[in-house]
C-alpha cells in the first residue's frame, strides 16, 4: 500500500471514529478514559498536535469542536452527567493505563 493510500484510509477510519463518537452522546468520557484510557478530549489533544506539527495553528477549542461537533460548552450543558462515586474511583484506578496525552500522569 502506498502512504498516499494508507493516509486515506487512515483519515476516513478517523471520521469513522469521531462520527461515532458524536452519535453516541449517552457514552460518557469517563467511561471512555476508565475503559479504553482515551476520551473525545484526548482525540482533541491528538487532532490539534497533528495540526500544530504541520504548522498550523489551532486551539484545543478549535479541535475540540471537530471531535465533539459543536462546542466543549455546549456538549457538556446537553449530555455530560455528572460522574458516580464508582467512575471517580476506577478512574483514579485506571490512571496508569491513561493516553499520556491525558496529562494525568503528571506527578
Amino acid at each position: 500500500m502506498d502512504d498516499k493510500t494508507r493516509t486515506e484510509i487512515e483519515a476516513a477510519a478517523f471520521r469513522g471514529l469521531v462520527e461515532h463518537l458524536q452519535r453516541r452522546t449517552d457514552v460518557q468520557n469517563i467511561d471512555l478514559m476508565n475503559l479504553a484510557g482515551f476520551c473525545r478530549n484526548c482525540l482533541s489533544k491528538w487532532y490539534m498536535g497533528a495540526a500544530n506539527e504541520r504548522g498550523m495553528e489551532m486551539s484545543y477549542d478549535d479541535a475540540r469542536e471537530v471531535v465533539y461537533g459543536m462546542s466543549y460548552e455546549e456538549w457538556k450543558d446537553k449530555y455530560q452527567q455528572e460522574a458516580t462515586s464508582e467512575q471517580k474511583q476506577r478512574f483514579e484506578e485506571t490512571k496508569p493505563l491513561h493516553a499520556f496525552v491525558s496529562g494525568h500522569h503528571k506527578g
